[in-house]
C-alpha cells in the first residue's frame, strides 16, 4: 500500500491548475442561523465536469508517462469519477473506458459519453462492477484509475482542502460526504499536515452506513448493494481509504433520506446552487448534530452538481 504524502498533494496542485477550477467559498446568512455555526461551503459543483473528482482524476492522468497514457485510461464508476476522468482523458487527448451500473443515472452515462469516454454497464453489485471491469481491463491494456483508492486520486482530492483553508482562516471543523474516502482522504492528508487542530467530520446516509458502521467497529465493513438517493455514496472504503479515515477522522454522522432531501431543498433554496443528493448529507448531519457543530467555524464540501433534473429525489 503506498500512503501520499503532502509532497504529493503539492505536486498534484501544481500538475493541476490548468486543468481545475480553483472554486468558490459561499456563505450563507439562513444556513448560519439554522445551523447555529459558520458555515463555509466549498463549491465544488462549480469544478470541471461538475464534481471534484476532476481533481484525482486528472493528477492521475497527467501524472502517466507517455508510453502509458497511449494505452488509455479505465476505471468503475456510478458516475462522477467516470465523467471526470472521460474530462482529463479527453484533455489529454488519450481513450477511457469506464464501467457503470446499469442504474446510474442516465445524465451520468451521457456524461462521460459527452466528455469521449466509453460506458460498459454492469448490475448494480459491488460483484459484478468487479468482474466486469477485470474483463475491459483485459481487452483494453488500459491503466486502471480507482475512483478512490489510489494515491494519486488521494493526492488530488487533497487539494481541495488546501484551498479551503487558504481561503477561510480559523476553521475549527471540516466535513465532507464518505463513500469509497477519497475526498475525506484527501482532506485528512491536508489538514492533519496544514491544519492539524482543524476536526474532519464525515457524513453518509443511513441506508449507505458502512464506514459508520466500519469506524465504530475498528475494521472495515462492506456492503454489496445499498440503496440510497445518494447514489454517489454507496461504495465501500478500501485498504488505502480506511487509513486514513481510521487514523484521521473525529467522527462519522449519518442522516435519513428525508433528511437528505430537506437539506438539498433549504440548499436550492437559499443559496440557488444546484448539488446531487450526496452533497447534501453534510448539512443534513450538520442539521441533526447541532449540539456538536453550534458555535463553531465549519468547512462544509459539496462535493458535485451532477444531478438528474428529470429524476430529482423529491418527485
Amino acid at each position: 500500500m503506498i500512503i501520499p504524502t503532502l509532497a504529493d498533494m503539492l505536486i498534484a496542485h501544481e500538475r493541476i491548475k490548468p486543468h481545475i477550477h480553483r472554486t468558490p467559498v459561499l456563505t450563507s446568512r439562513v444556513m448560519d442561523e439554522l445551523s447555529g455555526a459558520e458555515l463555509f461551503f466549498k463549491c465544488e459543483n462549480f469544478q470541471k465536469a461538475g464534481a471534484f473528482k476532476a481533481r484525482g482524476a486528472s493528477n492521475a492522468v497527467f501524472g502517466l508517462s507517455d508510453a502509458e497514457a497511449a494505452k488509455g485510461v479505465a476505471t468503475h464508476s456510478s458516475g462522477n469519477h467516470g465523467t471526470c476522468l472521460s474530462y482529463a482523458a479527453g484533455r489529454r487527448g488519450i481513450p477511457c473506458t469506464v464501467v457503470m451500473p446499469r442504474t446510474a443515472p442516465q445524465a451520468k452515462k451521457d456524461a462521460v459519453r459527452g466528455y469521449g469516454g466509453r460506458v460498459v454497464e454492469c448490475e448494480p453489485s459491488t460483484t459484478s462492477r468487479e468482474a466486469v471491469f477485470a474483463e475491459v481491463v483485459a481487452e483494453t491494456g488500459a491503466e486502471f484509475v480507482h475512483p478512490y483508492n489510489d494515491p494519486r486520486v488521494i493526492a488530488g482530492q487533497g487539494t481541495c482542502s488546501k484551498e479551503l483553508i487558504e481561503q477561510v482562516d480559523g476553521l475549527d471543523a471540516v466535513i465532507a460526504p464518505i463513500g469509497g474516502g477519497g475526498m475525506i482522504s484527501g482532506s485528512c492528508l491536508t489538514l492533519s499536515a496544514l491544519a492539524p487542530k482543524i476536526r474532519i467530520y464525515a457524513a453518509e446516509p443511513e441506508q449507505a452506513d458502512d464506514a459508520y458502521r466500519s469506524f465504530k467497529a475498528g475494521h472495515i465493513i462492506a456492503d454489496d448493494a445499498p440503496n440510497t438517493i445518494a447514489d454517489g455514496l454507496k461504495v465501500p472504503l478500501k485498504d488505502l481509504t480506511w487509513h486514513f479515515v481510521s487514523h484521521h477522522v473525529t467522527d462519522i454522522f449519518t442522516a435519513s433520506e428525508e433528511e437528505i432531501i430537506a437539506a438539498m431543498k433549504l440548499t436550492w433554496k437559499h443559496m440557488k446552487i444546484v448539488m446531487e443528493p450526496s452533497c447534501a448529507v453534510p448539512l443534513a448531519t450538520i442539521l441533526k448534530n447541532r449540539d456538536v457543530f453550534a458555535g463553531k467555524r465549519v468547512g462544509v464540501i459539496i462535493t458535485g452538481g451532477n444531478v438528474d433534473l428529470d429524476k430529482l429525489p423529491w418527485q
